[in-house]
């Protein structure tokens, strides 16, 4: 079955499950081990990778500095640490980070793709107030590798969980089965409404750079 359902990484779509873990191996194979991940779009999608995990916000930590081609834990393929902004380190497997999400992995996402348009809609204010800067160093911000972040504020997904624990847990959000992009939505549209309230009441939103996204908690 892995070969056969369509898969997603981030935003990114492959064909199978296989392909997705092609494409993770290719960025692992462009590097030697000890070698830091310095690829925009590989860091990138490592850090999509990331979020996958059931323990993501553990393996992240206080953010992340850079990504490491680690030595083999067994067998004999490299792997990926971790490098934190603090200077702690940890491993990672993709094959785990490949698994299928929990269901709180599953709302997270949901509630990610709920609020879609308010993220856009603020990166498109800042498009139009020409402030196409990094609120934390003042960088100019090139359009396309410009991130909306919550580094002000809370964490996406400490957002989610006081919404989560609100309503009576993770499991108190129904789902629609998923969609061309890879995630459901909410059934109840109304808890839906309350979700976009909730967002909109806690979420402080900024522009970072690519590399400063990077470093940020989740």
């Amino acid at each position: 079955m892995d070969n056969v359902a369509e898969f997603w990484i981030g935003q990114r779509w492959y064909r199978t499950k296989g392909d997705a873990e092609d494409a993770v191996r290719e960025v692992r194979d462009r590097y030697s081990e000890g070698d830091k991940v310095d690829r925009l779009e590989d860091q990138e999608l490592l850090l999509d990778l990331l979020a996958m995990h059931t323990e993501a916000e553990a393996k992240i930590g206080c953010g992340v500095e850079a990504f490491v081609i680690d030595r083999p834990l067994r067998g004999k393929h490299s792997g990926f640490k971790i490098i934190r902004t603090d200077g702690s380190e940890i491993d990672f497997s993709f094959h785990a980070c490949l698994k299928p999400p929990n269901y709180r992995q599953q709302v997270l996402s949901a509630m990610r793709a709920e609020v879609a348009d308010t993220v856009n809609a603020y990166f498109n204010s800042r498009v139009a107030a020409g402030s196409l800067e990094s609120d934390q160093s003042g960088a100019p911000l090139d359009p396309a590798n410009a991130h909306v972040s919550y580094f002000q504020g809370a964490a996406f997904v400490d957002i989610a969980t006081g919404f989560a624990d609100e309503v009576g847990g993770w499991d108190a959000v129904e789902l629609t089965p998923s969609t061309a992009a890879g995630f459901g939505m909410f059934t109840d549209r109304a808890l839906a409404k309350r979700w976009h309230d909730h967002h909109k009441e806690h979420a402080v939103l900024g522009l970072l750079t690519p590399q400063e996204n990077l470093r940020r908690p989740r």
